[in-house]
């Protein structure tokens, strides 16, 4: 332990900082030194993006398939029945871009014949299948 040489003869309570500034300038200088040798490892030739001519895909008119309480289907309100539903679906699944299938479940429908309309979709191919409601009003 330092002892101060004054005439106290108590321990010196002060730090001394001289070596923690030596080595931190020092490990200042290697950052400094390494950190732009570390951004440009590799050179890449990036292409070009011409945003000018951005083209975008055609909009396609969604699909709107309605079921009833009984089970009967419309496509766009034109009634079909479950075959025509699913080669309907087997055509639309082939087409570029893919139109999305809005599906519309009476109030009163069961879940169970909802969910054939939506697995029959998938099954075929379509990838995009909605739930159209109505909004709660709320009080």
């Amino acid at each position: 332990m330092a002892f101060s040489s004054g005439g106290s003869g108590g321990a010196m309570a002060d730090i001394n900082v001289t070596p923690l500034v030596d080595v931190m300038l020092v490990l200042l200088i290697i950052f400094m030194i390494t950190a732009p040798l570390m951004t440009h490892k590799v050179k890449v030739e990036l292409p070009e993006a011409n945003l000018d001519e951005k083209q975008e895909p055609l909009p396609t008119p969604p699909i709107t398939v309605a079921v009833l309480e009984d089970g009967s289907l419309f496509w766009n309100d034109e009634p079909v029945t479950k075959d025509m539903l699913e080669s309907r679906f087997s055509v639309e699944a082939q087409k570029t871009p893919q139109p999305q299938v809005n599906v519309r479940g009476d109030k009163t429908t069961k879940y169970r014949i909802v969910n054939e309309v939506v697995k029959t979709a998938q099954s075929q191919g379509i990838r995009k299948v909605g739930f159209v409601t109505i909004a709660d009003r709320g009080n």
